[in-house]
């Protein structure tokens, strides 16, 4: 991508680690990211970024730092969830609200690639800090805003938060057991998924950059990249009149598919998506007569059967341990993963050998293992330079990358800019 330096302003030159050449260099290295965001889907996204050579300057108030560095058990005081979070990222502390700190940003912004901020609709603008503001500093620049329900419409200055878009997106409708209540997710799910979408919007409004020379924003609303990964509702719906029910663990559309409980207490999950692996554990369990059925042909017939199926794959795990399960069904070429918790997550052999857990040098806590960047790429690979730094670490070097003398920097901080 071209050098975003072309809008005449100056980046900070402290070296972050992500020179070309070295190790970390990754294929965003020489992008800038300024992370504004809070809770997660916004900051997230910056680290998805940050992990693939993207600088990254995390911006936090100075008295009110990301929650996410209390959310979650913490070690020492010290929050493990931003450890994760705020990986790839240097810290620094903003009030956006102050003149002097809005002066900042947009100083900042003049040298960025890309601004991620999650506020409610109409909090940069009543700062003097919108899109017409940035953009006037650096036409080149992209603006992604994330919020709970986009940026226009009767809901836009609503508060939103994951657990909002996994309501009203239809996730939770089709979510627990038959007779019992919708459920949610114990996770942020909702803005993961809104994390892995803005970062991708991210890459396509840089793409666009590349042909025209100008900046966008990105208008990216929490209901509704989660909606889009439920699949064929809104079709099913729209052609039938079809609302898909809670079905627990099976599915409406296949059969056996379900979690199993083993002789020694473990549990596993079977699928069986082809008719061919459905044959396999059939036979595998003793019934194979079930096979010559008509209705066995197709996943919706094998679905209104599902209580026979079930029964008769649960009957046989029932019987062996986990481990025999594991190995008999690996034997029949069948389908089938153990249930694991974090435990068994960070022991098992192929998350090793792909090196999904890896370790990583922090100041604070010495060595601490988390997921690893989430894809490989043969020539140009992410990587995790450093876990999240304390709040507003970096402020000083940031700004001396400006230019600002250390007289400036101490008059910002007096007047409460930083």
């Amino acid at each position: 991508m071209t050098d975003p330096s072309q809008s005449g302003a100056p980046r900070p030159t402290a070296d972050d680690g992500t020179a070309p050449g070295s190790p970390a260099a990754g294929p965003l290295t020489g992008l800038r990211v300024l992370d504004l965001a809070t809770l997660f889907a916004g900051p997230l996204a910056a680290t998805l970024l940050g992990d693939f050579g993207a600088e990254v300057i995390k911006i936090e108030h100075p008295h009110r730092p990301d929650p996410s560095r209390g959310h979650g058990p913490t070690k020492d005081g010290i929050g493990l969830w931003w450890k994760l979070l705020g990986r790839n990222k240097r810290t620094m502390t903003l009030d956006l609200s102050h003149p002097g700190g809005r002066d900042v940003l947009l100083r900042l912004a003049a040298g960025a690639d890309v601004v991620v901020e999650n506020f409610r609709p109409g909090t940069l603008e009543r700062w003097g800090l919108g899109w017409d503001e940035l953009s006037a500093v650096n036409p080149r620049l992209v603006l992604a805003r994330v919020t709970g329900f986009g940026q226009f419409g009767p809901y836009a200055r609503r508060p939103g938060f994951g657990t909002l878009a996994e309501a009203m997106s239809g996730f939770a409708a089709i979510t627990g057991e038959p007779d019992g209540p919708p459920t949610l997710p114990p996770f942020g799910l909702a803005d993961a998924i809104a994390a892995l979408t803005t970062s991708y919007a991210v890459m396509a409004a840089l793409r666009a950059r590349d042909a025209t020379g100008r900046g966008q924003v990105v208008d990216l609303a929490l209901i509704e990249p989660i909606l889009t990964v439920l699949g064929p509702q809104p079709l099913w719906y729209d052609q039938l009149g079809h609302v898909q029910p809670r079905t627990g663990n099976r599915s409406a559309n296949v059969a056996p598919r379900n979690t199993y409980r083993t002789a020694d207490g473990s549990w596993v999950a079977v699928s069986t998506s082809a008719e061919s692996v459905a044959g396999r554990v059939m036979r595998l369990v003793g019934r194979p007569e079930v096979i010559d059925e008509p209705w066995f042909a197709t996943g919706e017939g094998r679905a209104r059967h599902a209580e026979e199926l079930d029964t008769a794959v649960g009957d046989w795990i029932a019987r062996h341990d986990r481990a025999e399960v594991l190995a008999a069904f690996e034997k029949a070429e069948a389908a089938v993963a153990p249930i694991y918790d974090i435990r068994e997550v960070m022991a098992d052999p192929q998350y090793a050998a792909l090196g999904s857990i890896t370790e990583v040098p922090d100041d604070e806590l010495g060595t601490v293992r988390m997921q690893n960047v989430l894809f490989r790429l043969s020539e140009t690979p992410g990587a995790i330079r450093w876990a999240g730094r304390p709040h507003g670490a970096d402020t000083d070097e940031v700004l001396a990358g400006l230019g600002l003398t250390d007289a400036e920097i101490a008059g910002l901080r007096t007047a409460g800019a930083l």
